[in-house]
């Protein structure tokens, strides 16, 4: 009974949180709104049983991915007015991509259904002997290696355009000079005085 309503709790959160990431005019707000449905669909990782699952959702999603859009958006300029205005320009294309989003939801549904895997195998579809974690990386790194390395490069690639989206050429800045450094000898930066006692004799 816990373990139904508490189902029914996390995905509640989930469902509104999902539909305020994508209605609020606030990017902030958005980006607040999807932490809150990363640590609910944490919850419905734990209840099925699937922990490393759900740690990683903590700790990536929340820890790292998530924090990392809400620096991006709080540093850009961004004009809240003008986002307001430009919403039902936009609208069309967010509904064509709403509906693409849904019909793949479905075929992935009705594929599934499909599929030869047996219903009780379906939420942990793997040996019961082997530790969770221990199933997960034999998976990872033989079945599905090429899908995770192209969720790698995809993860590179959105890595790369934040860094284009921060990237502003600012005057009177000192850049690092690499080459410099690389043949910058010992004795340009260390000089050896006599000195007194201990520590005193060598000067940076």
């Amino acid at each position: 009974m816990i373990q139904i309503l508490s189902f029914y709790l996390f995905a509640f959160v989930v469902v509104l949180s999902a539909l305020l990431t994508i209605t609020a005019r606030n990017p902030v707000h958005s980006v607040l709104w999807l932490i809150l449905a990363f640590f609910n669909a944490a919850g419905l990782m734990l209840i099925i049983g699937a922990e490393f699952i759900a740690m990683l959702l903590v700790i990536v999603y929340v820890g790292a991915v998530a924090v990392l859009f809400l620096f991006v958006v709080m540093m850009l300029d961004i004009d809240f007015s003008e986002m307001r205005t430009g919403f039902t320009k936009y609208l069309p294309l967010g509904l064509l991509i709403a509906v693409v989003l849904i019909a793949e939801i479905l075929i992935a549904t009705f594929a599934w259904k499909a599929g030869g895997i047996v219903l009780a195998n379906r939420v942990s579809p793997i040996i019961a002997e082997v530790p969770n974690t221990e199933a997960i990386g034999l998976l990872i790194y033989t079945r599905y290696l090429y899908i995770f390395e192209g969720a790698g490069l995809v993860l590179l690639v959105a890595l790369i355009g934040a860094i284009v989206l921060t990237h502003r050429a600012r005057g009177g800045t000192k850049p690092q000079n690499i080459s410099s450094q690389v043949r910058r000898r010992p004795q340009d930066a260390v000089r050896i005085v006599k000195g007194q006692g201990v520590g005193s004799g060598v000067e940076l």
